[in-house]
């Protein structure tokens, strides 16, 4: 199956119609035609299996012929992921969490951010993209970024972790913390880490200090790692 995205899709008309971009990729690169179906969702769980009625490469139409809501995960998992200093590989972390199967994103800016200017118009692009490939009904929400002062000033709900580098603190390994169907939300930082005043901060606001494992990893993979955690043990 191949999936297509559109916000703006939905059970109120029975018709819809692609957008300009959109329509030249289905029909001039994908070569679809009239009668030829379209399996498209909102990105909030819903699957519409569509059929072609109008196959023009500037408005493809389509009518709704099969509607379905997948159940959402019986848990939610947010990342707060600091901006690495190479954009390709934060991209790269947004892809593979989307894939995996993350909920929400925030990016934070660290003390020791080498990146402090975050422009999130391609990382929507991505993860939507990495949520067709992945046939996955449900967008994860990519919040605007935001200092990790102000981020831990809010009132986030749930099973709370930060994952640090600082050695002289007991750490438990995140994969033994875990509890199933639960809500989460692990901090990881920058390459050069948190600072020790960030990371007391977070503790002083009942996060729990974790290790990802044995050896150092860059913030990119740690954030996979801990994705994958997450979903492994609810699967």
């Amino acid at each position: 199956m191949q999936l297509f995205y559109s916000p703006n899709i939905s059970t109120d008309n029975p018709t819809f119609t692609f957008d300009k971009d959109e329509s030249k990729h289905i029909i001039k690169v994908l070569r679809r035609k009239i009668g030829d179906t379209l399996h498209v969702t909102d990105g909030n769980g819903n699957l519409f299996t569509t059929e072609i009625t109008l196959d023009s490469d500037k408005a493809c139409m389509t009518q709704i012929i099969e509607h379905k809501l997948i159940p959402h995960t019986p848990f939610r998992l947010h990342l707060a992921v600091a901006p690495t200093k190479m954009n390709e590989r934060y991209e790269w972390f947004l892809e593979k969490a989307t894939e995996i199967g993350i909920h929400e994103i925030t990016p934070i800016i660290c003390e020791h951010s080498e990146r402090k200017i975050v422009k999130t118009e391609r990382f929507e692009r991505i993860v939507q993209s990495a949520m067709k490939q992945s046939l996955q009904m449900y967008l994860p929400k990519l919040n605007q970024p935001i200092s990790l002062k102000e981020f831990l000033n809010q009132d986030h709900q749930g099973e709370l972790y930060i994952a640090h580098c600082e050695e002289d603190q007991e750490k438990i390994l995140l994969k033994d913390s875990i509890l199933p169907h639960k809500n989460y939300l692990l901090l990881v930082g920058p390459e050069g880490d948190f600072s020790p005043s960030e990371i007391q901060l977070a503790l002083d606001k009942g996060y729990k200090p974790v290790s990802l494992g044995h050896t150092r990893l860059r913030t990119e993979t740690a954030a996979v790692v801990a994705v994958h955690s997450f979903i492994f043990t609810n699967e």
